[in-house]
């Protein structure tokens, strides 16, 4: 098994945490991991991209041209990622500020309201958790408690009793793509 994912939008919408939390949790179940941030000077409100791969073999390099998987927050980073999702691979995005809808007809699909649900969870915070619940939900390469410990390990002590709603989030995630 080997899962080569982009995860791009603005800073400040949780997209390096997103990575971070899904590396640590792979690596905290015995997969290879790599983890490769991207963002610009401006962080907040600039664009920001993280490539995680996760394997059960060695990984030869952090740097890639394609992927397996998109996980899409914003127009700019959709212009820019879905050309390079591998045929056959799959793209998520949310459709909140989305003003050009994906075009591909090579790739899997979703669309994913995670912003509507922030909204039903009355919980901003929450946003990144749910879409990392909807990328677990189309490629389950790790169960929840997986992600709840590499949560643990990222979240900073004095947040840990944020860990119920974030758990709330991966599970509304998962639910919105596999009740679709």
């Amino acid at each position: 098994m080997k899962e080569e994912i982009v995860i791009a939008g603005f800073g400040g919408q949780g997209v390096l945490s997103m990575g971070k939390i899904l590396a640590y949790a792979a690596l905290l179940d015995g997969l290879e991991v790599t983890w490769m941030p991207s963002y610009g000077p401006e962080q907040r409100g600039g664009t920001a991209n993280v490539t995680v791969i996760v394997s059960d073999a060695a990984i030869s390099s952090p740097v890639l041209d394609t992927y397996d998987t998109a996980v899409i927050l914003n127009q700019q980073s959709l212009d820019r990622f879905e050309s390079k999702v591998k045929p056959g691979g799959t793209l998520i995005y949310d459709p909140y500020g989305i003003h050009r809808l994906p075009e591909r007809t090579d790739i899997n699909i979703h669309s994913v309201e995670a912003m509507e649900e922030t909204f039903k969870m009355k919980s901003a915070k929450t946003y990144n958790m749910i879409l990392l619940g909807a990328l677990l939900g189309i490629n389950p390469m790790l169960n929840v408690e997986a992600v709840m410990k590499g949560l643990k390990k990222t979240l900073p002590e004095r947040h840990h009793h944020l860990l119920g709603v974030n758990r709330e989030a991966i599970l509304r995630g998962i639910a919105l793509v596999t009740n679709a």
